[in-house]
């Protein structure tokens, strides 16, 4: 038995080494490529080579390149020793979208034995033909061993909105993809493949990842340590996504902080008593006389005009309003809403905290900050990322 064992061990140590002079002997054939880590994609459609951003997102790439050298460790031990993706297919091809493959089962439903967080950098995006990127089926960890490369730009695929702040992952159609290479040969290759006939999606004769290969070209690419970075880095992606998302509410803050000041300077000449709460959120409010405070247990009928800081109307339960803006509906609902007046109230939190100031028959005008309003996410499509508003608000009654 030992004498099998080592004889095992033997055999695995004589592929690695065979794997690494394989890719070694591979950047012969490309010259002209700058120093880097690459994968070399070799298909029964001929070659594609991409450059792996091992820099900006060292565990993405750590996990790819330790599963095309059967070094990750956190593949069964049945699998190491093993180049993963070799004999593998793309086996969802879409035509102006995208090739994807990495799917041991070959359908769109396997993966390598486990799954891992998602790891993003502001500088990289789904922004041109031949981005590779991890392929998940949704949230902030699902990802295994499919990738897929992209044919046309598609930056609803980034996990950045537009302006910089990071999606919510786990929200419902929220698409967040690892950004991790980008192919430098081979675009050509990409097109054909993309280009071949499918069933709905998948290649009606299988086009096969006939080997991959991890090439190292300068002293920084050959320190790379594969196994090393992802487990020591795997485990803190939570951290860093976080400090990635503290940094973007950061900005969020000091963008609405210039928004505030504008507002207040805009409506300095506007009667009613200003409160500056220290949440951000900005009030300009003319009491009612004798206006009756409503109870926690009740509902109130609140009317209202959301604005965009730059004075565009968002949307209005007044009839008037909505003429006065051009955006009359002669179908719409210009009516006010019922709103129970407690803190389970199912708005905003910088409308819900102003409405419950006031009593009825009171008018305000509330500057609400992005992140007290539809935060990072907006409300598509007409609530973009990160939009401070405003709103024109009274209580005109209680339900019964």
């Amino acid at each position: 038995m030992k004498i099998i064992k080592q004889s095992m061990k033997i055999s695995s140590m004589l592929m690695l080494a065979l794997m690494s002079l394989s890719a070694s002997c591979d950047k012969n054939n490309y010259p002209d490529i700058e120093d880097g880590l690459y994968a070399e994609f070799q298909t029964t459609k001929g070659t594609m080579v991409a450059k792996l951003f091992y820099d900006k997102v060292p565990v993405v790439v750590a996990n790819f390149v330790g599963l095309a050298e059967g070094t990750h460790p956190k593949l069964a031990d049945s699998l190491k020793g093993k180049p993963f993706y070799n004999g593998l297919t793309f086996h969802r091809v879409m035509d102006k979208f995208m090739i994807q493959g990495g799917d041991p089962l070959g359908n769109g439903m396997g993966d390598p034995g486990f799954k891992f967080m998602s790891e993003f950098d502001p500088s990289l995006s789904h922004d041109k033909a031949g981005i590779l990127s991890m392929a998940n089926s949704g949230g902030w960890d699902t990802n295994g061993s499919q990738f897929f490369i992209t044919e046309v730009p598609k930056t609803n695929l980034d996990g950045f909105y537009q302006d910089g702040s990071l999606k919510n992952c786990n929200g419902r159609r929220v698409s967040c993809h690892s950004v991790f290479g980008e192919l430098v040969i081979g675009l050509d290759i990409q097109d054909s493949i993309s280009n071949v006939a499918v069933n709905g999606t998948k290649p009606v004769e299988d086009i096969v990842i006939t080997a991959l290969n991890i090439i190292r070209k300068g002293k920084d690419a050959k320190s790379f340590d594969a196994p090393k970075v992802f487990t020591e880095q795997e485990p803190k992606l939570g951290d860093k996504i976080d400090a990635i998302r503290e940094k973007a509410v950061e900005a969020a803050k000091a963008k609405a902080k210039m928004a505030a000041d504008t507002f207040k300077k805009e409506n300095a000449n506007m009667a009613g008593d200003v409160f500056e709460s220290p949440t951000g959120m900005i009030m300009i409010s003319n009491k009612a006389a004798n206006g009756k405070k409503p109870t926690s247990a009740q509902k109130v009928l609140v009317d209202c005009s959301a604005y965009f800081t730059n004075g565009s109307l968002l949307y209005t339960t007044i009839a008037d309003v909505a003429k006065a803006n051009n955006q009359y509906n002669e179908g719409g609902a210009y009516k006010p809403f019922s709103m129970i007046y407690n803190e389970s109230a199912t708005l905003v939190s910088g409308f819900k905290e102003a409405m419950l100031k006031m009593n009825v028959g009171d008018k305000a005008r509330v500057f609400v900050p992005s992140y007290l309003g539809y935060g990072a996410a907006g409300r598509p499509p007409r609530v973009p990322p990160n939009t401070d508003l405003y709103f024109d608000i009274e209580i005109v009654g209680i339900t019964k």
